[in-house]
């Protein structure tokens, strides 16, 4: 089987992961979760006590922080198991401030080429296309309106049990959009040869459904 790349980018709770965690399941990929990585730096900045708005004092945490992705979903960082808390309001409103910060995503974009070397991956993010993976077979871009993004996050976080309320969840993706579309460096935006997809008023298995159906149209059989 040819090694197939595919790229999924798009805002904070856009579906990103959930889709493509299905789409990898169903072609037999290998799922890579970019923004869980950038999850777990920031639970890190913040367990060591730094505040994370201070690029410097974060950037200088860079050495001491790994990051593993198991195929069930969890994530370690530096030994810890991180799955639960990466989930959590107080990483959640400080990830972007992570993410626009130069020094660790070079780090952590370096380390996310190196699992699409070899094996037919795809890799949900915010520059996943335009930057990450620039020659990816397929790039989507998926969006989904405000209101829709922060209903599907609040009903996530109720299921999951964690504590957050409605106005918090509107708030952090509005302020999510705007850090990361604004960012210097490698900003939230879809590359030219993306192809938009808006999920807002569709189903999980009709989004799951154009995507494979997006895939191959694009590569064909696989």
């Amino acid at each position: 089987m040819k090694r197939v790349v595919v790229a999924i980018d798009g805002p904070a709770a856009a579906g990103k992961s959930t889709i493509s965690k299905l789409v990898a399941k169903s072609l037999g990929f290998t799922y890579i979760d970019t923004g869980a990585m950038y999850r777990a730096f920031t639970s890190y900045v913040i367990d060591k006590g730094v505040d994370p708005k201070n690029e410097k004092e974060c950037v200088k945490l860079i050495p001491e922080v790994d990051i593993v992705l198991y195929p069930d979903g969890k994530v370690m960082c530096s030994g810890k198991d991180v799955t639960r808390v990466i989930r959590e309001q107080k990483v959640s409103s400080n990830v972007s401030y992570i993410a626009s910060y130069k020094d660790i995503r070079l780090a952590l974009v370096e380390l996310q080429r190196k699992m699409a070397e070899s094996q037919s991956v795809v890799m949900d993010g915010r520059d996943i296309g335009t930057y990450v993976l620039p020659n990816a077979d397929v790039k989507i871009f998926m969006v989904a309106s405000v209101k829709e993004r922060a209903d599907r996050r609040f009903k996530e976080n109720m299921e999951k049990g964690i504590p957050c309320t409605y106005e918090e969840i509107v708030e952090d993706v509005e302020k999510r959009d705007r850090i990361d579309s604004s960012r210097a460096f490698a900003p939230l935006k879809p590359a030219e040869d993306s192809i938009l997809l808006d999920t807002s008023l569709l189903s999980i298995e009709q989004v799951h459904a154009a995507v494979l159906k997006i895939i191959k149209d694009k590569v064909g059989e696989f």
